[in-house]
């Protein structure tokens, strides 16, 4: 199997491409990046002057625009695996050479699962194209969850997510904190959670929380770039790590 040697990213958010680089030299050691570039201009011009490494690990948004309109620039035959904060794009971004996407923030082992897939399919980049199926079910709206339904003395009770500020877990107990300030034990963990809850409305902002946006009230500078949050019913400020907290921001302003 040919592993891939020489890797582009594409990435203007400088915490971000650190992490991408750290996350791949933990998976790939002899993996040679070749260059980091933030902006649709500079990889333009780049790949323009280079050859097409054998995979470029392209973030949606980039400083001037999205990424997308490098294709328009430049032909751009080299495999290019996508990084957005948001689902919306995966359907376009599967127009454009793409192996595959992920979802912000990456994970180390879904990141070596795009590359290990990759890897095992490598044709000519004219192939790499999905069929017909997996554009259909990329098309398909994912559902996310829009109600819980909890156990509430003798009987059960629904919560709609909407009503819900917050998650938080403690000694591997996940808790929904209501805007109303009552709070219910739900059964999910935190990681579960992220995945059934839209992202729109809904933050993964560190280990222990899950904030929705219409909960958040303040937002301060914390040291060393992390953020520090006045969550609606919460006790406590809720930290954002420096990692998470240009997108974060992101989010919010979204």
């Amino acid at each position: 199997m040919k592993l891939v040697q020489k890797i582009l990213i594409l990435e203007d958010e400088k915490l971000n491409a650190e992490r991408i680089k750290r996350l791949l030299l933990e998976i790939r050691p002899d993996v040679e990046i070749v260059g980091v570039l933030g902006s649709v201009t500079k990889a333009a011009d780049w790949l323009s002057a280079n050859e097409c490494p054998d995979l470029i690990l392209m973030d949606v948004q980039l400083a001037d625009g999205l990424s997308f309109e490098v294709f328009n620039r430049v032909d751009v035959r080299c495999p290019v695996l996508f990084t957005t904060a948001y689902d919306e794009y995966a359907v376009k971004a599967f127009k454009y050479n793409s192996v595959d996407y992920l979802l912000k923030p990456i994970d180390q082992d879904e990141l070596e699962a795009a590359l290990v897939k990759f890897e095992n399919s490598l044709q000519p980049p004219s192939s790499l194209s999905p069929s017909i199926e997996d554009l259909l079910a990329m098309m398909q709206p994912k559902e996310y969850r829009t109600r819980f339904l909890l156990p509430y003395r003798d009987a059960y009770r629904k919560i709609n997510v909407e009503d819900i500020a917050f998650f938080y877990s403690h000694l591997n107990i996940s808790y929904a904190i209501f805007f109303n300030g009552e709070k219910a034990v739900v059964p999910q963990t935190l990681e579960t959670l992220e995945q059934e809850l839209e992202p729109k409305n809904f933050f993964r902002v560190n280990r222990q929380y899950i904030v929705q946006v219409n909960a958040v009230e303040q937002v301060h500078n914390f040291f060393n770039g992390k953020l520090k949050l006045k969550i609606k019913n919460a006790g406590e400020d809720v930290i954002v790590s420096r990692t998470k907290a240009p997108l974060f921001k992101l989010w919010m302003d979204y």
